[in-house]
């Protein structure tokens, strides 16, 4: 059974959506992206306590997080905040689960921790995106437009935009994506979070270190998603070399809520073999 516990980290709360409140051991970490929170991975999460120790944070600036003004959301600053809560749940080693933002987030944290990483599953999100902002993104990096734009977008308008370009999104998950977009400080995040962010950057960084993990990778998109297009999914290849990549057909931005059946037999099986392989290296090491 999932339960929500209160991690503090660096002096920011953070929730955290989990199976297990104490002892060591593997993990598997799901990291939520933009707009979202630890509770949106639902049902894949739930498939997932039935053999795995989860967690799922609410990052700062989302969901039920502490809202702090000093707080700067780049990517570096983000990553910090998953090592400290993957510390307080003592994981020994991560299975990585990551949803658009909570790419660049993950996979800054398993560039610096290598030595912890057990698997990573992306789904719609990555670091090798040709520089390739969507529409949204091109107008939240703008200085006054970003913020023009984020008073126009109510929760009537964001409804109304994420609905029609995710129209196979069931209703009860669209109502809570756009209520996770609807508060100012999460607003505000977004924009410090799109203006600290320069993808080539973040790609000459960590393609190579990524490449040099040699860990379980699987690469999952929604075949119509709206923002970042399914064309993506073979760039991370770059990261990944030996990653398995799986299009979930007319699914968008969050295809294991359009098609959660067709995610589940991608994701799970991975996991569940991602666990047999980390404990058989750690069987033949003993």
């Amino acid at each position: 059974m999932l339960e929500k516990l209160q991690v503090v980290v660096g002096g920011t709360r953070i929730p955290v959506l989990t199976n297990v409140a104490d002892g060591a051991g593997d993990i598997v970490c799901f990291v939520h992206g933009n707009p979202g929170a630890g509770s949106d991975w639902g049902p894949l999460l739930e498939k997932t306590t039935e053999f795995a120790r989860v967690i799922a944070p609410d990052m700062p600036g989302f969901g039920d997080s502490e809202r702090r003004t000093d707080q700067d959301f780049t990517v570096d600053s983000q990553a910090a905040v998953l090592d400290g809560v993957l510390e307080h749940f003592d994981a020994a080693r991560v299975h990585l689960v990551l949803h658009d933002f909570g790419g660049p987030w993950g996979l800054t944290w398993a560039a610096g921790n290598p030595e912890k990483v057990a698997s990573i599953t992306i789904i719609d999100t990555g670091i090798n995106r040709e520089a390739r902002w969507n529409g949204f993104a091109k107008l939240w990096r703008t200085p006054v437009i970003g913020e023009l734009v984020q008073v126009l977008m109510t929760r009537r308008v964001n409804r109304s935009i994420i609905g029609k370009k995710n129209p196979e999104l069931p209703e009860k998950w669209l109502n809570e994506i756009v209520n996770h977009a609807t508060p100012r400080s999460t607003k505000r995040a977004v924009l410090k979070m799109y203006r600290s962010l320069e993808l080539p950057e973040l790609e000459a960084r960590l393609t190579e270190k990524l490449r040099n993990l040699d860990i379980p990778a699987l690469v999952v998109w929604g075949g119509a998603d709206p923002f970042i297009s399914v064309d993506l999914a073979q760039k991370q290849l770059k990261s990944f070399p030996g990653a398995a990549v799986e299009i979930v057909p007319g699914a968008g931005h969050w295809p294991w809520l359009d098609d959660p059946s067709s995610v589940e037999k991608v994701v799970i099986p991975f996991l569940l073999g991602s666990f047999a392989e980390v404990n058989a290296v750690t069987l033949g090491n003993s």
